[in-house]
């Protein structure tokens, strides 16, 4: 899933500034996503299936980065993907794994404070890290965003965010300060909701949480529920997000039978997609999105935006 490439980061962020995406010029996609044909019956009226940038478009540059969403923009790709977790004197931040070990220096800053996890360090100490050449000394220095420094830079850069909720269970009350800061930054209007906005979790708690506090948010389960089980879902939440490998064309067409917490038929966006092959296998599966770590490659073989 984390493959390397420098040398195609450089070409992606080249060709974002000076070829044409599908008719779409880097300038254009700057200005926001590019519309989609009419006839998506889903909650935010979209047609299948959505591209969605996996910690933005994290084949290419260093995931859950600023650097990673702007490439993602670059690329005309106009939903990215993040992790949302907690730090110990509570500012959300922007990072996949719960121990900073992985994606940042923490080792080298702070050798003592293993196991390194988020919730143990503050805001100040994570903002030294470099979360950057892990991935390759082109991204020396990218640091690790705080939540509201990662929304400024979606709104500014006109893209519609799939935002988890991380591990919920180590940070109590998460739900609450995470819809309380989007509130803040003007996410929680009518239009941010209706289009650009969807809380996923791999906790059913979390979500049901979620939605209990704000019904009218577009909400996802990370999971394969079995079948039988799918109607307990369908009361909190709107999508069922199951990793690629374990679904089936009849598997699908079962969650779209039952309507979600909208009054529409539920939705099915998969994980993790990175090749033309297999994101066309799950398009023929019914499949309404696709999340990905090389997003122009799914987009380019599934045939939209």
């Amino acid at each position: 899933m984390y493959v390397v490439r420098p040398a195609a980061a450089a070409a992606a962020a080249f060709l974002g500034l000076t070829l044409t995406v599908l008719g779409t010029t880097a300038a254009s996609a700057a200005a926001g996503p590019a519309p989609r044909p009419a006839g998506g019956g889903g909650p935010l009226g979209l047609s299948a299936p959505v591209v969605y940038a996996h910690r933005g478009a994290s084949a290419y540059a260093p995931e859950n980065t600023l650097e990673s969403i702007d490439l993602a923009m670059r690329l005309g790709v106009g939903w990215v993907e993040n992790d949302v977790q907690r730090t110990k004197d509570g500012v959300l931040v922007v990072i996949h794994d719960d121990s900073l070990a992985r994606t940042t220096n923490v080792e080298q800053v702070f050798p003592d404070r293993k196991p390194w996890l988020v919730k143990d360090f503050t805001a100040a100490e994570i903002a030294r890290l470099d979360a950057g050449s892990w991935f390759s000394e082109e991204y020396a220095g990218t640091r690790v965003p705080t939540l509201k420094d990662y929304m400024n830079r979606v709104q500014r850069n006109r893209q519609r965010l799939l935002l988890e909720i991380k591990k919920p269970e180590l940070y109590p009350g998460i739900e609450r300060q995470t819809l309380d800061l989007l509130d803040r930054l003007g996410w929680l209007d009518e239009a941010h909701v209706g289009r650009r906005l969807v809380v996923q979790s791999f906790s059913a708690d979390s979500i049901r949480v979620v939605h209990g506090m704000r019904p009218d948010i577009v909400t996802a389960f990370l999971g394969t529920p079995k079948v039988a089980d799918l109607p307990r879902y369908a009361a909190f939440t709107d999508r069922i997000n199951p990793w690629h490998t374990t679904i089936s064309a009849d598997w699908v067409a079962a969650v779209h039978r039952l309507r979600g917490a909208h009054g529409r038929a539920m939705e099915v966006d998969t994980w993790i997609v990175d090749d033309a092959a297999t994101a066309r296998k799950v398009q023929g599966m019914g499949v309404d999105g696709i999340i990905t770590n090389a997003p122009d490659v799914v987009r380019d073989a599934v045939g939209w935006f």
